[in-house]
């Protein structure tokens, strides 16, 4: 009994996708639900799990295909044996019939492992026996075979002939070209779209991180006990900036049409980053959020674009974004808006540095934030008072509990 292997269905908004890898090959066994092949839409990673328990067949769609909806990639024989059990079978059969060969227990296991048959292994010992270290020779000699041939295969697939190949593998100065992924050549689109579509600018202000500091280091402990969870700067972020938002709505609005959308919520996405690039999953009603349920979200989510699992749903929407280079040690920057949103929040490392205050010059931790924003719908006297907003909930986080 054959059972096909389909794309699943695609959100609305996605044409199509493209094959990133199969996780199998035809004659591998399968089991349900077991990830097959991951394919790439402009956004997200889809897996796509084997239908039902069996051997895969066939392959239809190799790496690289570009493919849609409900599409055919593959077959799944519920009834087929085992290619690696028929080897082992065979295998097993040879050495058990192999009675003039002497064969060592632990040799013999071991070819049993790596299906070799007698025949093919040189005896050291006593009359000819085959011990372990006759297989573990083989067995290396294979494994150093195949990753030579898979580099040269490698490099004269990048190459014009395989003499070119050989010149590289000697030492010479390499290029490598490899295809942009669906979602670096999307990342890209977006980017240049937000500057040719929007007024960007942007306005710096820079927070005194101390009271936030002192504040985190004072209650950390209890936190992480109480909530299972470490509490970060992130979350003191994403509260001041929600409510800096409520107080300047153009900056949670976006431009549809010749229309300005002022929405009544407050969906934050956070940029992190992924094996794949830069992707922004979104903190769904942020204001209703306490500190601990947005440290929780947050860690969620980059674990799951570090393990390539967000879904469509993980991404979709957002009002604004608040991007944190601090973390890869930027001092300063001017982020780019996520399109159709209409501002975005940089965070940058924290440093000692000198500062006056009450006429004194004291050394304080402290950060540089940029506020990109589109200028079409967001004057430069909100964008500046935004950002100040932020700094001072930030320097008095008492403020965020009283909403002044």
């Amino acid at each position: 009994m054959t059972t096909e292997i389909k794309v699943p269905v695609l959100p609305e908004s996605i044409a199509d996708a493209e094959v990133v890898g199969w996780h199998k090959q035809p004659g591998d066994r399968v089991k349900r639900d077991e990830n097959l092949v991951d394919i790439e839409t402009d956004k997200v990673v889809l897996e796509v799990p084997a239908p039902c328990d069996g051997v895969l067949t066939e392959i239809t769609e190799q790496a690289g295909a570009t493919v849609i909806a409900e599409q055919l990639l593959g077959a799944i024989d519920e009834t087929a044996v085992l290619a690696d059990e028929k080897n082992t079978a065979a295998a097993t059969e040879v050495i058990a019939m192999s009675q003039e060969i002497a064969i060592n227990p632990a040799a013999k296991k071991l070819m049993l492992e790596h299906n070799i048959t007698p025949d093919e292994v040189s005896g050291s010992g006593k009359g000819g026996r085959i011990l372990k270290e006759d297989v573990m020779q083989l067995v290396k000699s294979r494994e150093a075979n195949n990753a030579v041939a898979e580099k040269l295969a490698a490099l004269v697939a990048g190459t014009e002939s395989a003499a070119e190949a050989e010149q590289l593998e000697a030492g010479e100065r390499t290029e490598k070209r490899v295809p942009m992924t669906r979602l670096r050549a999307r990342i890209a689109e977006r980017l240049i779209e937000a500057q040719q579509n929007a007024a960007i600018l942007t306005t710096f202000n820079e927070v005194n991180m101390q009271p936030v500091m002192d504040l985190r280091s004072r209650y950390k402990d209890k936190f992480e006990k109480e909530y299972g969870v470490r509490l970060g700067f992130m979350s003191f972020f994403v509260k001041a900036t929600v409510e800096a938002l409520k107080r300047f709505p153009s900056v949670n609005a976006s431009i549809d049409g010749n229309d300005i959308v002022y929405h009544g919520y407050f969906d934050i996405g956070v940029a992190v980053s992924s094996p794949r690039g830069l992707v922004v999953p979104v903190l769904r009603n942020a204001d209703q959020l306490d500190l601990a349920q947005i440290e929780k979200t947050i860690r969620d989510l980059g674990q799951k674009a570090q393990d390539n699992a967000l879904s469509i749903d993980d991404m979709s929407g957002g009002t604004f974004t608040i991007s944190n280079g601090g973390v890869f040690g930027s001092l300063l920057s001017t982020p780019i808006l996520n399109p159709p949103q209409s501002g975005i929040l940089g965070m940058h490392a924290i440093q000692q540095r000198p500062v006056a205050e009450n006429d004194q010059v004291v050394i304080r931790p402290m950060m540089y934030l940029a506020h990109s924003y589109d200028h079409r719908i967001i004057d430069g006297k909100e964008a500046v008072q935004f950002l100040l907003t932020i700094k001072e909930l930030l320097e008095d986080p008492a403020r965020m509990l009283i909403g002044v």
